[in-house]
């Protein structure tokens, strides 16, 4: 069964309990799951607070506007990252510049942030996102000395890495604060769309709140702008039960990308995925690069393997955020070759195994 419809089954049952509780408890939204979970989620990441939000989208844009970075002011974003981070920064008001990544690790490249903000086009930039992407922590002692040098904050979005680690401290623990989603395919998935907000500053925690739910202090009252983004107890009751897993499954993501790297040693078509030290990847993916990507996806997928090419245009030559004909290499080189291979707690070994032999296939008749 794919993910993440065999989660849903695993779960079944206490889904079932969590959602009845939450029918008849006629609390639906910011109730006592909400609080239960942000309470957990908190206390599973080691950090003060959490806030639970709508969508991981809405959390980079209440984590900018909650700093005060809006109209007028830039923040810098990997290139080679889903469209949802320069979405959340654009409705923050704020405008992205876009920064290359590390070849190996697809992740916000240290010396690429350090020469966008000095150059033009980083004036006015006051934050940077930094996305562990697929789950893999980015050089984040790397990224804070550029950080600190320049004097701009450094958010994560850890949309992708719910279970990753950083020299032994879990992202979204790392920055000023991180963005967490919890859409159906993630790690730690709701039934619907679902984001937080974590922090160790109580104040800016604060001003999420406020801002999360129409920037009211007290109920009615406006003290200034704020939008509708509420985790609603249905989603929070889900995550509650789906919390407990998580580690377990995260470990089941790791032993199978070690099966993965074994097998794919010596491949003459595909390049495994490479692991930082130190670090404990998330495997929200797991993504191998091939200068023939094209022409093995459409193998794959004659051959039934779920693959996809995540994600094919860089972010600075999508026509929303200007179709710039800029240079970033390696955002550019890894659009194009980069394709996931199925990997999810419930893969069986038949699907393992058809994977390969697909792979395999592929290497040996030259397709």
């Amino acid at each position: 069964m794919l993910y993440p419809q065999a989660d849903q089954q695993r779960h079944a049952l206490a889904l079932a309990r969590a959602i009845e509780r939450v029918c008849a408890s006629g609390s639906y939204i910011l109730g006592a799951e909400v609080e239960a979970f942000e309470g957990e989620f908190a206390a599973f990441l080691g950090i003060n607070q959490v806030t639970g939000v709508a969508s991981g989208t809405d959390a980079i844009e209440l984590i900018l506007r909650a700093l005060g970075i809006g109209a007028g002011s830039k923040v810098a974003v990997p290139s080679f990252a889903p469209s949802a981070v320069a979405a959340g920064v654009a409705r923050s008001g704020a405008e992205p510049e876009f920064a290359d990544i590390e070849p190996d690790t697809f992740t916000l490249c240290p010396e690429a942030l350090a020469a966008l903000l000095c150059s033009p086009r980083g004036r006015g930039v006051k934050a940077a996102v930094v996305v562990h992407l697929y789950g893999h922590p980015a050089d984040w002692e790397s990224l804070q000395r550029v950080a600190d040098e320049h004097s701009i904050e450094l958010i994560e979005d850890c949309a992708q890495a719910h279970g990753a680690m950083w020299h032994g401290r879990p992202v979204g623990t790392l920055g000023r604060a991180a963005a967490f989603s919890f859409y159906p395919t993630k790690n730690l998935a709701a039934l619907g769309d679902a984001g937080a907000v974590a922090t160790n500053d109580a104040e800016l925690a604060e001003r999420v709140r406020e801002i999360r739910q129409y920037g009211w202090k007290e109920r009615y009252v406006s003290e200034h702008a704020g939008v509708n983004s509420r985790l609603d107890e249905l989603q929070a009751a889900v995550l509650r039960v789906k919390l407990g897993a998580l580690n377990e499954s995260v470990l089941k993501r790791r032993r199978l990308a070690a099966e993965y790297d074994a097998r794919l040693v010596g491949h003459r078509v595909v390049a495994a995925p490479t692991l930082r030290g130190g670090c404990e990847h998330a495997y929200h993916q797991y993504v191998v690069r091939s200068e023939r990507r094209d022409a093995l996806m459409q193998h794959m997928q004659r051959a039934g393997i779920p693959v996809a090419a995540l994600y094919p245009l860089p972010l600075h030559r999508q026509p929303a955020f200007g179709g710039g004909k800029d240079m970033l290499r390696e955002s550019d080189r890894a659009a194009a070759a980069v394709l996931s291979l199925p990997l999810h707690p419930y893969l069986s070994e038949e699907a393992l195994a058809a994977v390969f032999e697909a792979l395999n296939l592929f290497e040996h008749e030259g397709l």
